[in-house]
C-alpha cells in the first residue's frame, strides 16, 4: 500500500528568489530579506474582511462577559502570548479576559518544546478546561495544520465557543474546524520553512490589528488616545497627563489636578475636563455608557 504524503504547505515550499542567498554578500542578503518582508503587508490587506469578522466576533464575546483565547505553538504561540500580555498595561484589560495558551506551557517561551505542537489531546484538554460557551477560540498556526491547535479548535466547538483560525495557508487542513479562517498567503520563506519570518510577521500584524481594533470598539480609547492605559511607572504617568492635554487643549497643571481628583482614572478625569461634570457624575456616566467616552459625553451636563 502506497502512502500519499500530505500536500506541502506554502510556507514549506522553496523560494525561487533566494536559492543563491548563501553565496551573497551581507547587504544583498538583507536586501532579499527586506524585499520578501515588503510583501507581507499586502498579503494581510487581502484578508481584512475576514479579520473584521473576527474582530466583531471577539467584541461581541468580550462585551457579553465572555473571553478571547489564543492557541498556538512555537513562534505562533509566542506571538499570541506577546499580544495577550500587552493588553493589560496598554488598555487596562482585566486579567483572564484575553488569554494565550502556548503548547508546552510557559517553558516554551524561552526553550523550544517542539514535540508539544504535535499533541492534539493536550490542545483539546486545554481548551475544554479553559473555555465556556460564548468564548472565542483563536488558533494560530503558519501551516494551518498544527495538531495542538486542531485539538483546541475541535474541543472549542464542542464547548459552544466560536472558532477562528489564523494561518499562512489558504488550504489549511484545520479550516474545517474554524468559523472564520484568516488565511494570509505569505508564500515561501526566505529560508525554507523558517516561519518565524514572513509568516510570523503576518501573525504579528494580524494580532496587533485584531486586538487594537477590539479595544477601540470596546471604548478603550478616546479618539486615538489610550484612555484605559495602566500608568504603572513614571513614564506612563507623564503620558497620562500628556494625553489629557492632547485631548482637551488645557494646561498640564490643570490636567494633573483633574487626574489626581479622579483617583488617577484618566478616563474619568477626561470627562470632567471636557464637561462640567464632577468626578462622581463622570464616573456614573461612564459606567452607564459602558466606558465609551463619546457616549458618556451626552449623559452629563452641558459641555
Amino acid at each position: 500500500m502506497v502512502t500519499v504524503p500530505p500536500p506541502i504547505a506554502p510556507t514549506e515550499e522553496r523560494n525561487a528568489r533566494t536559492h543563491q542567498i548563501d553565496r551573497l554578500p551581507t547587504l544583498q542578503i538583507l536586501e532579499l530579506i527586506n524585499a520578501e518582508d515588503a510583501t507581507v503587508a499586502t498579503a494581510v490587506a487581502t484578508v481584512l474582511p475576514d479579520l473584521a469578522e473576527a474582530v466583531d466576533c471577539s467584541v461581541d464575546a468580550l462585551r457579553s462577559g465572555h473571553r478571547l483565547h489564543y492557541f498556538g505553538a512555537g513562534t505562533s504561540g509566542r506571538m499570541a502570548v506577546l499580544d495577550a500580555t500587552e493588553l493589560r498595561p496598554t488598555y487596562g484589560v482585566e486579567p483572564g479576559r484575553v488569554v494565550a495558551h502556548l503548547a508546552g506551557g510557559l517553558r516554551a517561551l524561552t526553550d523550544a518544546v517542539e514535540a508539544a505542537e504535535d499533541d492534539a489531546d493536550t490542545g483539546a484538554a486545554t481548551a475544554t478546561a479553559a473555555l465556556t460557551a460564548g468564548d472565542v477560540a483563536f488558533g494560530i498556526t503558519a501551516s494551518g495544520g498544527t495538531p495542538f491547535v486542531g485539538g483546541a479548535l475541535r474541543a472549542a466547538r464542542d464547548r459552544g465557543a466560536r472558532t477562528v483560525l489564523l494561518s499562512a495557508n489558504p488550504e489549511a487542513p484545520l479550516a474545517a474546524h474554524a468559523d472564520i479562517h484568516i488565511a494570509v498567503d505569505t508564500g515561501p520563506e526566505v529560508v525554507t520553512g523558517s516561519t518565524r519570518m514572513k509568516a510570523g510577521t503576518a501573525q504579528k500584524l494580524v494580532l496587533n490589528a485584531l486586538s487594537t481594533a477590539v479595544m477601540i470598539r470596546l471604548g478603550r480609547t478616546y479618539s486615538n488616545l489610550m484612555t484605559d492605559m495602566v500608568a504603572s511607572n513614571a513614564k506612563l504617568r507623564v503620558r497620562q497627563v500628556r494625553m489629557l492635554v492632547q485631548a482637551t487643549g488645557l494646561p498640564a497643571d490643570t490636567c494633573q489636578k483633574a487626574l489626581t481628583a479622579a483617583g488617577d482614572e484618566a478616563k474619568v478625569a477626561l470627562l470632567t475636563l471636557l464637561t462640567r461634570a464632577d468626578v462622581d457624575e463622570a464616573r456614573q456616566a461612564l459606567r452607564a455608557a459602558g466606558g465609551v467616552v463619546h457616549r458618556a459625553l451626552h449623559a452629563v451636563r452641558v459641555y
